[in-house]
């Protein structure tokens, strides 16, 4: 039993291992991906297209693709790279909670009770050798504690959490319609392949456009689902990890309703609800921005939700 214990630990090293050295294999990848997309749509097909283009409508028709798709696309890598490089939010030195949640009350916990790391009421990590606030989780592959930590993303090589949870979605909503875009925009040159009509162009970028529409019609389908999943988890104010450990939790106090969840990750101004960012407002009104204090339930009994 040891020993395989022992085993089980080592290949769960390995694992993490191998994903830390992915880092810019993963973000090569995506650029990769992004490359082959601009190529075939805006150099093989619709940039062409313009150019050659002898109606308005015809004209007009590639003008928006080629508008629309750009603007995504800058959205897209904006929302990427917010991800990538922005600190998901860890432990702050030293830190202590300042409340017993579990009893409510505003004193500051004794020593005693700080340094019981057999105590349910309060969460210690052993492998940081610290306290964990509320909704902090260990990440394996980061090695240290991520403040609301969600999962850790293989594609955006880095964890995604209480900082960073917003530019994810944000990523996800962007991936899917952008893909969405160019799946329907060389949706009738996938057609004309199986059709007797002659194609014009190379051998090479008739390849890349069927390539790409077959990755981007696979990319659209599977983030969708994603995306679904995590609408789901904004709703209830849940994480994907916290999503599992609830599962036999009838009563989850962190869920104030749908407008103060979304609050929470999103932030109350509009205007920066699809941009990367908050506003300095929300982030100085707003505590579970900062990832450290999380309002609960009964803070808003009788207020209605």
């Amino acid at each position: 039993m040891h020993r395989s214990g022992t085993a089980m630990a080592w290949n769960v090293f390995k694992f993490c291992t191998a994903l830390r050295g992915l880092g810019s294999v993963m973000i090569l990848l995506v650029l990769g991906i992004v490359g082959v997309t601009y190529y075939a749509l805006v150099l093989c097909n619709y940039g062409p297209a313009l150019l050659a283009a002898t109606a308005a409508l015809d004209a007009l028709v590639a003008l928006a693709v080629l508008l629309l798709f750009h603007f995504l696309l800058v959205m897209l890598l904006w929302s990427y790279f917010s991800v990538v490089f922005t600190d998901p939010g860890g432990v702050p030195p030293n830190w202590r909670p300042d409340v017993d949640e579990e009893r409510g009350e505003t004193a500051p916990l004794s020593t005693t009770e700080l340094n019981d790391t057999g105590s349910s009421r309060i969460r210690y990590c052993r492998k940081c050798n610290q306290l964990k606030p509320p909704r902090c989780h260990h990440c394996s592959v980061c090695g240290r504690c991520v403040l609301k930590m969600d999962h850790h993303c293989v594609w955006v090589v880095n964890c995604v959490g209480a900082l960073n949870y917003k530019f994810f979605l944000l990523f996800l909503l962007y991936t899917f319609l952008e893909t969405a875009l160019v799946t329907l925009s060389l949706l009738p040159h996938f057609i004309a392949f199986f059709s007797d009509v002659e194609i014009p162009g190379t051998p090479g970028a008739l390849a890349t456009t069927f390539l790409t529409f077959v990755l981007n019609l696979a990319f659209t389908l599977s983030v969708l689902g994603f995306m679904i999943m995590h609408v789901s988890l904004v709703s209830g104010n849940t994480t994907t990890i916290e999503a599992y450990e609830k599962k036999t939790t009838p009563f989850w106090k962190y869920d104030l309703g749908r407008k103060r969840n979304f609050a929470q990750v999103f932030g109350n101004n509009k205007w920066y609800w699809f941009i990367p960012s908050y506003s300095e407002e929300d982030l100085r009104i707003i505590p579970a921005l900062q990832g450290l204090d999380y309002p609960v339930r009964s803070d808003f009994d009788g207020q209605g939700f």
